[in-house]
């Protein structure tokens, strides 16, 4: 199977990539591609919807925490949401995700961001 590849941008500096398929060394260009318009674009937050992701290879990984060293160097983020058991497995096996930022629906996800907003604006 293929990978698909769909960016959205729901919010202002945030990014929504779904992907769908496997990521792999015959399929990460196309996440790379993508990747690379959201590193130089404004973007601070950007949230990898996994639900159609069905295998990732460690090239996929690397391609995925690229991004997020990216972020981090401008003091964002990215979070990974609807992963299945066996992507998400690959994640807690290498250890290099940030297993509270892994969220079981992107409704999840966005509680958990206007919950964190909230407490900025209301000062706590």
């Amino acid at each position: 199977m293929a990978l698909t590849v769909r960016v959205t941008e729901p919010r202002p500096f945030t990014r929504t990539v779904y992907l769908a398929g496997k990521l792999n060394n015959d399929t990460v260009r196309l996440l790379d591609d993508d990747l690379n318009r959201i590193a130089s674009s404004n973007a601070t937050v950007v949230v990898f919807d996994l639900a159609g992701l069905e295998y990732v290879s460690s090239v996929g990984l690397r391609s995925i925490f690229g991004l997020q060293k990216v972020l981090k160097a401008r003091g964002g983020k990215a979070v990974l949401a609807n992963p299945q058991p066996q992507v998400k497995k690959v994640f807690e096996i290498v250890n290099a995700a940030d297993l509270t930022a892994v969220f079981s629906s992107v409704e999840e996800l966005d509680r958990y961001l206007d919950a964190m907003q909230r407490k900025v604006v209301e000062g706590e």
